[in-house]
């Protein structure tokens, strides 16, 4: 499939397309465990823990759903196969941070801020220009007016990357010489934005500095000097994770939360990796609601993520 494929599809379908690998990986390996047996008992969970484990939900949140499991059981006694299912459904539910809603306006913004500014982190390679131009593109779809600003001038890739995107969908770009101060780059971009009365600005960042620090120092300035512009930007610092890295996610995630206040989650490249637990373990050790994923290279796989639906899609619609 073309990256700059303009196809609409069913959402649902990509979802569970998506999310298959997954899905077969942890919850089919889960059928088999409890294939033939008539109650839960302490093989059951230590296989459900190396499941879980083994798919990335990550040690912390396994021993946590595993816990709760283990409290069910003392308080009610006998819970057969059946029954597991549906609490490691709960149990997973609770544990994820996203829209609640069934709200089909997928990609909408808030009403009060405009432009409405987005601030995209993450390393280099997870996908982080991409999920900008997917994002562009879906803005651009739902009638808003977007700008771009190449902000991660430490590598010529990036940019030409982000002007591509910014051609192909048909927004504006704002950048400057490979180099140029990054935090110039952001405010030039929002002066051009408000002037020009955008309802969206997506700013990219550099992937890697040499350390945290350093990180840390050029992400504040950047939002510094985006406030001379608009004194409450960024509205949204969005962290982009490849969910196909595992457990490396998970140490991206520590290394951008403590340099910056993350305030939301796009995990892309979903559809290649049976790791998908690494989204349950991410939203529940970080607390940050995961906002979109990436299903595949068309522009219309990047959805909106909803916890409801991706529990679905991973055990199956539940039967009422």
């Amino acid at each position: 499939m073309s990256l700059f494929n303009f196809f609409s599809k069913d959402n649902k379908e990509t979802l569970d397309k998506g999310l298959s690998k997954t899905k077969e990986n942890v919850f089919s390996k889960l059928t088999r465990i409890i294939a033939g047996k008539s109650k839960v008992d302490e093989d059951i969970l230590d296989d459900l823990e190396e499941v879980l484990i083994t798919s990335d939900v990550g040690v912390e949140t396994t021993l946590k759903i595993i816990g709760r499991i283990e409290s069910r059981i003392a308080r009610e006694k006998y819970i057969d196969s059946q029954e597991l299912t549906h609490i490691l459904r709960d149990e997973i539910a609770s544990m994820l941070m996203g829209s609640d809603t069934d709200n089909p306006e997928d990609f909408d913004l808030p009403t009060d801020k405009k432009p409405y500014i987005i601030m995209v982190v993450g390393v280099n390679g997870v996908g982080k220009t991409t999920t900008i131009g997917k994002l562009a593109y879906h803005f651009k779809k739902a009638g808003k007016k977007v700008y771009l600003g190449a902000a991660d001038t430490f590598r010529a890739a990036a940019v030409e990357q982000l002007t591509i995107w910014s051609e192909r969908v048909g927004v504006p770009i704002v950048k400057q010489k490979m180099g140029s101060d990054p935090a110039s780059v952001a405010y030039d971009t929002l002066h051009s934005a408000v002037v020009n009365q955008a309802d969206v600005v997506i700013i990219d960042t550099a992937g890697r500095l040499h350390n945290k620090i350093n990180l840390m120092n050029e992400l504040t300035k950047i939002k510094n000097v985006m406030k001379k512009v608009v004194p409450d930007a960024p509205h949204e610092v969005l962290l982009i994770l490849d969910g196909s890295t595992g457990q490396n996610a998970f140490e991206q995630a520590k290394q951008f939360t403590a340099a910056t206040d993350v305030s939301a989650l796009a995990v892309t490249k979903l559809d290649g990796t049976a790791k998908g637990g690494v989204v349950i373990g991410i939203s529940d050790q970080f607390r940050i609601p995961v906002k979109y994923i990436g299903l595949g290279e068309g522009l219309e796989d990047l959805q909106v993520f909803r916890k409801k639906e991706f529990v679905d899609s991973l055990f199956g619609n539940e039967k009422k």
